[in-house]
């Protein structure tokens, strides 16, 4: 569940804004600020089922959004290979600076 729970929010971090405004708010309610489908449902008068299926239809098409623009996955091999070219030019006692230029840059993409 934890594995799902943070994909889903790093699909969110990504897509939100191509989602409905009901959409982001159903996700930002049960994925960031942790509420239940029940106090979904009574915050907005519907029915648990409502929201249930809100969100499953929210998470189907945060998948499909990166199914197509694969920003996730690239985000994801451009961690891995900048981590592979830190290793190597620390394995390579390669200047500090450029060491800690190549550390920066990951930095950055784990920011947002």
């Amino acid at each position: 569940m934890f594995e799902k729970t943070q994909r889903m929010n790093r699909l969110y971090d990504y897509y939100h804004e191509l989602l409905t405004a009901k959409q982001q708010q159903y996700l930002d309610l049960y994925y960031q600020e942790d509420y239940s489908l029940s106090e979904i449902a009574t915050l907005f008068s519907i029915s648990r089922q409502a929201v249930h299926d809100n969100i499953h239809r929210s998470e189907q098409t945060l998948e499909q959004y990166e199914d197509t623009l694969h920003l996730l996955e690239n985000e994801d091999e451009r961690q891995r290979r900048g981590s592979e070219v830190l290793a190597a030019c620390e394995a390579a006692a390669v200047d500090a600076q450029i060491v800690a230029q190549i550390r920066a840059l990951l930095a950055v993409g784990n920011r947002e």
